[in-house]
């Protein structure tokens, strides 16, 4: 019997146990302590940012950073349409109304052109967003240059979702390239911004089983989410609080976790890039067949290895090729649903609503839309685990060349 294959499973890297077993000893189980410390400063120096909280989730890392920022009933957030809803939905919990913006074809991550376009019209009707939050798409940086000129031109502070981007980097326009690591010319995701959130969810590149980051240069915002995680309790002896806060802190034995995964992170990127040339190097000639572009100015982490599936050209779609893999017990999984597509959220409403159903509507608008919604349709993501073999690979690719128009 074939082995499952997962979309993207967890990789220990072998130093995980080792921390947590310094927890257990140390007694500090709950929230807080030097574990979660620590991981605060050794992912800070990682990323090359200031400052950092561990919390609990990407979702809570953004709900603090919105909240810190001012968004509340009545603003404006704009968003990348094609993204995991979680980077969202903060938006919605501070009462505001998120903007979708669409996608380029270069990067598959938010167009600058259609932001700059939109942000001039809001500007305009003296309406400008609270925030603009791009997502740097399965481990691809935005275009971090152009995204931060033009909301900087217009003082509106950028939230970066790089939930999905632990080891991305992108190319520093002060310089010209001599690779990932020279000198400053490559910086890590979300670096530049207003703060930026980054995941470490059970499919992630890194993973603490759950738990996110909010990372920042900017101290005092880092400082007021710690406080706001952790119920925000005025420093004195009793509880005293003159602000709602939340349950939103990283454990400590989560956070030593991720001071073991952390140690592998370059190793994992290398091996996810690998993966990924291995996909191309086998389905990139095949007609009908595409794979997520990198630009010239992004070093992805390639934590998912995503194809489009052309279905006249290829023969077959991507609902084809994703139930095939199935029926032989591999996971594949359809790119991102738009949000602007989603349910829950309703262009055509200008308030919170409830359906015949008994089911609340959220209004939204939407800039754009049509090239997420072709790549949501033509888009697969494929097995991109760590651990997988070539053999694993062959018999991934094997599958889907069988349902070729030349098979």
């Amino acid at each position: 019997m074939k082995n499952r294959i997962f979309l993207s499973p967890p990789h220990m890297g072998g130093q995980e146990l080792g921390f947590v077993g310094q927890a257990f000893e140390s007694n500090y189980i709950a929230p807080l302590g030097p574990m979660v410390d620590a991981f605060e400063r050794e992912f800070g120096d990682y990323v090359g940012i200031g400052h950092c909280a561990a919390v609990s989730s990407g979702t809570a890392a953004m709900h603090l950073a919105l909240r810190h920022l001012g968004v509340g009933l009545g603003d404006e957030v704009f968003a990348s349409t094609l993204t995991f809803i979680g980077g969202v939905t903060p938006v919605v919990f501070q009462g505001a109304r998120p903007v979708f913006i669409d996608c380029e074809r270069d990067s598959w991550n938010m167009d600058p052109v259609l932001l700059e376009e939109e942000l001039a019209r809001c500007a305009g009707a003296g309406c400008l967003p609270k925030a603009v939050v791009p997502t740097d798409l399965y481990g691809q940086c935005c275009d971090y240059g152009r995204v931060f000129a033009v909301c900087e031109s217009y003082g509106v502070p950028v939230v970066v979702d790089a939930a999905e981007a632990v080891g991305a980097r992108y190319r520093n326009a002060e310089g010209e390239s001599d690779g990932p690591s020279g000198s400053g010319l490559w910086l890590h995701a979300g670096v530049g911004a207003r703060a930026a959130v980054f995941s470490f969810n059970g499919n992630k590149i890194i993973t603490t089983s759950g738990g996110g980051m909010l990372a920042s240069d900017d101290g005092e915002l880092i400082a007021h989410a710690r406080k706001l995680s952790q119920q925000a309790r005025e420093d004195v002896a009793h509880y005293e609080h003159v602000e709602i806060g939340y349950n939103y802190r990283m454990s400590n034995v989560v956070a030593a976790i991720g001071r073991g995964q952390l140690g592998v992170i370059e190793e994992r990127v290398q091996r996810k890039r690998v993966v990924f040339d291995y996909y191309e190097a086998a389905l990139g000639g095949v007609p009908g067949i595409g794979l997520m572009p990198e630009p010239g100015w992004s070093r992805s982490n390639r934590w998912l290895t995503v194809i489009t599936v052309d279905e006249e050209a290829f023969g077959a779609s991507r609902e084809d090729i994703r139930e095939a893999l199935a029926r032989e017990d591999i996971e594949a999984r359809p790119v991102w649903k738009p949000m602007h597509l989603q349910p829950v959220f309703d262009a055509r409403i200008t308030q919170v609503s409830v359906d015949s159903k008994g089911r609340t509507r959220y209004p939204c608008r939407v800039v754009g839309g049509g090239v997420a919604e072709e790549l949501f349709e033509k888009g697969l993501c494929l097995p991109s685990g760590t651990v997988l073999t070539n053999q694993d690979l062959d018999r991934i690719i094997d599958r889907v060349e069988a349902l070729g128009a030349k098979a």
